[in-house]
């Protein structure tokens, strides 16, 4: 009776909750850490979001069981987004599914279409959903590498042919969740005509479309002629407006594999609490400002970052895309593995950050850092760093072995 359940025995403990219990524990020993660990908005959501929630919420009509896969308005909404963003054209019935953040649609969409023993290709390193979906629908998982370059397919190609059985899906997230890299739509063009090929679904997770610096909006897979063949692309409303807590998201796309996950999310739930898809609609039918208002926001904090973290010994190049910087740990102390070097920026440096390992084993000589503190605060974070950086040679010479910089 002591063993684990099947399901839970296919999933390694969660790296995280080794650095939350630590964070944990030096907060309640009086330490002020800064979190720059988890990929969470302190931003507020739009005021204009909230008060239609308030309008919404308390009356019996909406407090009833809502939809499970979205009202009406909300899907219409969505579909509208994709055409003003992208100019790709939804059927909001048989193409849009509000989901319960995209996430919760990823891991549904995992169990609606896979079989035990089937083979899905997914990027290393990647957001851990990505894989565990999989994996607790009892598929398998074989690694392709992360970056959209010419080599991705040559890999891609290679995993085809020494899969057995053939792999049912290939997964993609740009711009990417830890990596922050991003796409191109020829990418996407080559993507659509490598899965029609062999026969494989496509799964985009596209979650920071929104949060970009440099002026060139990411695509979508959808925008390439024929995608919606074979693709299903996942979006959430976490990051564009803020809104994590609210656990709205959309699946869109391939019409069988959407027929799938609403299938199996009709047994499962009854949709999210219809005043939140009420105001998700009007995030999505309203002004734009407050977007570019957290565009702002988030690149002000990405550039005070890579200066003050500069000026503190710790070089990187800045991100163009998403909340997160990927950045190699430090070299002096790259034998660390990331997260023996996450402990120790908790333990002397009071700052908090997700070790690479956590999104698979090609991640563990990087951290992956979120600007979801405001600028001082990322400043002092620098500050703590530079302290740890100068004393290393001192405090840590009990601990690991470290050679002094040339």
């Amino acid at each position: 009776m002591s063993e684990d359940f099947y399901r839970v025995r296919r999933l390694p403990p969660y790296v995280f909750e080794q650095v939350n219990r630590l964070k944990a524990q030096a907060r309640a020993a009086g330490a002020d850490i800064i979190d720059l660990g988890m990929g969470n908005p302190d931003l507020p959501a739009p005021k204009h979001v909230i008060e239609k929630l308030v309008e919404t919420a308390g009356k019996p009509r909406t407090d009833r069981y809502s939809a499970s896969k979205g009202i009406p308005g909300l899907r219409r909404a969505q579909a509208g987004y994709y055409e003003r963003r992208f100019g790709v054209k939804l059927n909001p019935d048989t193409q849009v599914i509000a989901t319960l953040g995209s996430k919760e649609g990823f891991a549904n969409m995992a169990q609606a279409i896979t079989a035990p023993g089937d083979v899905v290709l997914c990027p290393n390193p990647s957001y851990p959903i990505h894989a565990f979906g999989f994996l607790i629908a009892g598929g398998v998982v074989r690694s392709v590498p992360a970056e959209p370059t010419p080599d991705y397919f040559v890999a891609l190609e290679k995993a085809i042919q020494h899969s057995t059985p053939k792999p049912i899906a290939v997964v993609v997230c740009y711009p990417s969740n830890p990596t922050a890299m991003v796409a191109s739509l020829d990418f996407y063009k080559d993507l659509v005509a490598f899965a029609k090929k062999h026969e494989i679904y496509i799964l985009s997770d596209l979650a920071y479309a929104e949060v970009y610096f440099d002026g060139n909006p990411p695509p979508s897979v959808l925008q390439v002629p024929g995608a919606n063949d074979v693709t299903v692309e996942f979006t959430s409303m976490s990051k564009t407006y803020s809104m994590a807590g609210w656990r709205m998201g959309f699946a869109v796309g391939n019409e069988r594999l959407l027929a799938a996950l609403g299938r199996v999310k009709s047994y499962l739930d009854y949709g999210a609490y219809t005043p939140i898809q009420v105001a998700a609609a009007a995030a999505l039918n309203g002004p734009d400002d407050c977007i570019e208002e957290m565009r702002q926001t988030y690149k002000r904090r990405r550039d005070v970052m890579v200066e003050s973290f500069g000026q503190a010994g710790w070089h990187f190049e800045p991100p163009t895309a998403s909340m997160f910087a990927w950045v190699p740990i430090p070299e002096r102390f790259a034998h660390l593995g990331s997260l023996e070097f996450s402990k120790l920026l908790i333990e002397k440096a009071d700052v908090a950050v997700a070790p690479g390992i956590g999104f698979g084993e090609h991640g563990d000589q990087y951290l992956r850092l979120a600007v979801v503190e405001n600028e001082q605060r990322i400043r002092q974070a620098a500050r703590g760093i530079r302290r740890f950086f100068d004393n290393a040679d001192q405090t840590l010479h009990n601990v690991v072995p470290l050679r002094k910089p040339a």
